[in-house]
């Protein structure tokens, strides 16, 4: 028991560094804007084994409106390949979330031309202050009794 509470005060110290050094509050606190341009990471496929096999996923970008009160405009939506040249564009015309609504814009499993280095460029805008949406990419795949799946959120480039 001693020792153990010994181990236990003698990384205590790292601990708190480690903790008051991490670039996350410790209560988040919802930040606001009027409009940003976010990148968001996605995998069309990953890589796995020795051979460098690939694994292709489905892809589901999701756009989601946080703000109680307020509406955004989802302005456009692009998705581009590993090598920055834009392969889709998925809106002509803004699209306006309410409160809490939500889109969503897929790529399919079969569509692997995005590759490991794939992603989406979106822009949004709203009249006045709202909080800034969540913007995140679901990846999910499965082959024979493996599957994998897991998400990567976006991060705004630009503030309007």
């Amino acid at each position: 028991m001693v020792r153990n509470k010994k181990i236990f005060f003698s990384i205590l110290p790292l601990m708190m560094i480690v903790l008051f050094m991490s670039d996350t509050p410790l209560t988040p606190q919802p930040g606001q804007s009027r409009g940003q341009t976010v990148y968001v990471p996605a995998y069309s496929h990953i890589y796995h084994g020795d051979r460098n096999q690939w694994f292709n996923l489905t892809v589901t970008l999701s756009i989601r409106n946080i703000d109680m009160t307020g509406k955004i405009s989802v302005d456009s939506v692009n998705y581009y390949n590993s090598s920055g040249r834009m392969l889709k564009r998925y809106q002509n015309q803004p699209k306006v979330l309410g409160p809490l609504e939500s889109i969503r814009f897929i790529i399919p499993e079969s569509d692997a031309f995005g590759g490991s280095g794939a992603n989406f460029i979106v822009t949004w805008s709203a009249a006045e202050k709202v909080n800034n949406p969540i913007i995140e990419a679901v990846m999910i795949g499965s082959r024979q009794q493996q599957g994998i799946s897991f998400v990567s959120r976006g991060r705004a480039i630009l503030e309007k």
